[in-house]
């Protein structure tokens, strides 16, 4: 079975993508994920409108400084010209990728006749995809939904529509515009989709699990994965699913304390990346997700959404795996991701992921920037073996 990916020239090394979320897929969490195995992570969507570029929000999505390579930036919009041109702008910024936002179902975007309230439009999607790939020298992408509603699942005319304008890859949410995030997501019309085209498909929808990875590709037949919402306070999940798709077997879960590293590291760099103010702020939630995730009782997420300062929060984390004076772990120290439990196969497997760590996340007082050092690219050393930059779509 196949590790990596391929989008127009660039190889990527493996099948396990971010989604792009807003207010979630930030810089910090992107250069999180990626250190757990994620082969790429978008920004969060951008609008194409350059007049609304000026913003705070707007100019941190855009910054693309010490982003891992390839860069991807998603766009927004309705316009042809105007989204052309704001890709081209995005390419000068940095970005390898280009990513059409078709997917978002959120009515702010959608009154605008953008994000997937394009799908009940496909000449408007061919105008706008035909704009874009003949304006930039690098792979443009889709991010789709499997249609406007579940009486109107177009998703495999907008597929080919999208490879007929030059469109290198194709990532599909298994829920209509009309669903939301209600129900399940459902993977016949990604297959269709998949029948369609011959660019990668990427499935997306309700993937949580190494499991319900491999039953989404087997469903779908697409050639990767993307995990949203599932990846909110268990950042380790790309490497799960990576290490399943590669060998057939997960590695072992980060234990408490290599867990508790990975979130110190995740709020210094949010601290960095936003100030102090703004950064205990945003650390609230990922702070709440992660309890949620670890199982910690309900009276440390209250606490988390309540914490005032940056020292208040690291202190938060320091209790919650701190060990008793007689040396054993704390209630909450004990307490490993849910799907943990059943993920071993019996009791001494489970004493052996305990005790094992993953080795790239560092000490406590590791900075963020030396935990994503090897993912830096620069030059000639952004392509990886076997691939190259692209000059052509």
């Amino acid at each position: 079975m196949s590790s990596g990916l391929r989008i127009g020239r660039l190889a990527l090394p493996g099948r396990v993508l971010l989604a792009p979320m807003a207010g979630i897929s930030d810089a910090p969490f992107r250069r999180l994920c990626r250190v757990q195995g994620a082969a790429l992570a978008a920004t969060e969507m951008a609008s194409s409108d350059r007049s609304l570029w000026g913003s705070r929000k707007s100019r941190l999505r855009l910054r693309l400084d010490d982003e891992p390579w390839p860069r991807v930036v998603q766009l927004a919009g309705s316009e042809p010209a105007q989204l052309a041109r704001a890709a081209q702008l995005a390419v000068e910024l940095g970005a390898d990728i280009i990513d059409i936002n078709m997917g978002c179902p959120a009515k702010k975007v959608c009154r605008r006749a953008a994000g997937s309230a394009l799908l009940r439009e496909p000449r408007l999607v061919q105008r706008i995809l035909q704009a874009v790939v003949a304006a930039v020298d690098v792979p443009v992408t889709l991010k789709m939904r499997t249609g406007w509603s579940p009486a109107e699942r177009n998703g495999p005319q907008i597929a080919r529509i999208a490879e007929d304008c030059g469109v290198q890859a194709l990532a599909v949410h298994g829920r209509t515009r009309a669903c939301a995030f209600r129900g399940h997501a459902e993977y016949a019309t990604i297959h269709a989709i998949k029948s369609a085209v011959r660019i990668p498909v990427i499935a997306n929808g309700d993937i949580n699990s190494p499991a319900k990875a491999i039953d989404a590709l087997e469903q779908t037949g697409a050639d990767a994965v993307m995990i949203g919402r599932a990846a909110r306070g268990q950042p380790w999940l790309f490497a799960q699913v990576q290490g399943v798709l590669e060998t057939g077997r997960a590695p072992p879960l980060p234990s408490p304390a290599a867990v508790r590293d990975m979130i110190r590291v995740h709020l210094d760099a949010i601290y960095r990346w936003y100030g102090a103010a703004s950064g205990v702020r945003v650390a609230r939630k990922h702070l709440a997700w992660y309890s949620e995730q670890l199982a910690l009782p309900a009276e440390i997420r209250q606490r988390a959404v309540r914490t005032e300062t940056a020292g208040e929060q690291m202190q938060l984390v320091e209790s919650c795996f701190a060990r008793r004076s007689n040396g054993e772990d704390s209630a909450t120290a004990a307490i490993l991701p849910r799907y943990w439990q059943s993920g071993a196969d019996d009791n001494q497997q489970k004493n052996q992921y305990a005790q094992e760590t993953f080795q790239n996340v560092g000490e406590p007082d590791q900075r963020p920037q030396a935990a994503v050092a090897g993912l830096h690219r620069r030059g000639d050393q952004a392509l990886l073996p076997g691939s190259e930059r692209p000059q052509a779509r």
